[in-house]
């Protein structure tokens, strides 16, 4: 049978994507001593060994990720470009399309960077995404300005069969930005969890771009499959080297490369909703940590879990705090968590026993509280289990669950 234009231009994209693969598992620990030269290092709180461990490895992948984005620009277009120079029949609206995304993911690489070396605030990781996803809003509303939402059955009686959102739409995308980029920064900390979440997210979204390949949004899912590849191949490069133990650490950088990344894809592969049930282990993550990440529960600078070298496990870490100094959200936030048994709480510790000392807010943790003190490997392998049975769930709702909520 012979291959169809699309299906050559994807081929092309795998193999550049498996050069990717080689070039970046190959060159990351060429890179280990100009890193530490440059202080660019960490020390694994979770070892034994405290040797020093290069940081900010997320850049190498982001740049070669871009260098085989930039290197495959022509192959969509070239028939186009070959054939016929003409205003009226190049297609514009997806050359945007593609050159915006990639100012967007490498803004987001270059703030990433920025953000390991600076150690940039709480308030920055949240107004610098939303910066960077500005050029993507922008082709979004020159190319399709559609802010039509259908309403689910049950809702349509008060609301109609679809409602307009005018800028609030815009408003959501922004915001799916931000949270794409935050989510996986925050539920990290564990050998090999960044790299391996995003690596099991990137299957999934491209495992639901080939099932969509013959419905109505074909060239959408395409436009997807073209930056999941090669974000698959340099991510599964990575990770290799993430894994516990640990040879390089990916820093922030990996983490808003990832994040823009899909938002990028779910934006502009107009499948966001669907995006975000990829993204089940992470949104409850973000939930959990909110009384912590607002403040309304004292949060330590690093929440990660503590480590005891005798018997090489890793335990729940905590904070403590004066109960009645917590505000009314704080106090409300305490109470319900401990009612659903999400936190172990004790009370009358430290000075004069006046304080109440809680796990820190984390998926992380609240495993820990659940099966007790674990080893690091064991530990990254129960989450990344998590995390693939949630892309199973999400499937589910996407092919099952939502016939009973929209029409199909």
């Amino acid at each position: 049978m012979e291959m169809s234009e699309t299906q050559i231009h994807i081929l092309v994209n795998a193999l550049m994507s498996a050069c990717g693969f080689v070039v970046c598992y190959n060159i990351i620990p060429k890179f280990k001593t100009m890193f530490i030269n440059a202080n660019l290092f960490g020390i694994d709180m979770s070892k034994r060994d405290k040797r020093k461990i290069p940081e900010s490895q997320g850049m190498i992948c982001g740049a070669i990720f871009l260098v085989i984005m930039f290197l495959f620009i022509p192959v969509p277009f070239y028939k186009h470009i070959l054939t016929d120079n003409s205003e009226k029949s190049f297609p514009h609206h997806e050359y945007i399309e593609y050159i915006a995304a990639l100012l967007s993911i490498c803004c987001m690489i270059f703030l990433g960077f920025a953000d390991d070396v600076l150690e940039l605030k709480w308030r920055h990781k949240l107004f610098l995404p939303t910066m960077a996803s500005l050029p993507l809003l922008m082709v979004y509303f020159v190319n399709f300005d559609s802010t039509v939402i259908i309403v689910p059955k049950p809702l349509r009686f008060y609301f109609g069969h679809d409602v307009n959102l005018g800028i609030l739409y815009y408003v959501y995308m922004g915001m799916l930005a931000v949270f794409c980029t935050n989510a996986i920064n925050i539920l990290s900390g564990v050998n090999g969890l960044e790299t391996g979440q995003s690596l099991i997210i990137a299957l999934s979204v491209l495992i639901f771009n080939f099932m969509e390949l013959n419905g109505c949004c074909r060239e959408a899912h395409v436009f997807s499959i073209y930056f999941i590849l090669p974000y698959t191949a340099v991510c599964l490069a990575i990770f290799i080297h993430n894994w516990y133990p640990a040879d390089v650490f990916v820093g922030d950088t990996f983490c808003y490369f990832s994040g823009m990344t899909f938002a990028v894809v779910a934006i502009l592969g107009h499948f966001s909703k669907t995006m975000l049930l990829f993204f089940i282990p992470q949104v409850f993550n973000f939930i959990y940590s909110v009384p912590q990440l607002f403040k309304m529960v004292p949060c330590p600078r690093h929440r990660l879990p503590k480590y005891d070298p005798k018997s090489d496990k890793v335990e729940m870490s905590k904070t403590m705090f004066k109960y009645g100094n917590l505000n009314i959200l704080g106090k409300l936030s305490v109470t319900v968590f401990r009612m659903l048994y999400l936190l172990e709480v004790k009370e009358g510790v430290g000075e004069d026993n006046q304080y109440m000392e809680c796990n820190n807010m984390t998926l992380i943790n609240l495993v820990l509280k659940f099966c007790g003190p674990l080893h690091e490997k064991t530990l990254v392998t129960l989450l990344l289990t998590f995390q693939i049975l949630c892309s199973f769930l999400a499937f589910g709702i996407r092919y099952q669950l939502s016939k009973v909520f929209y029409d199909y």
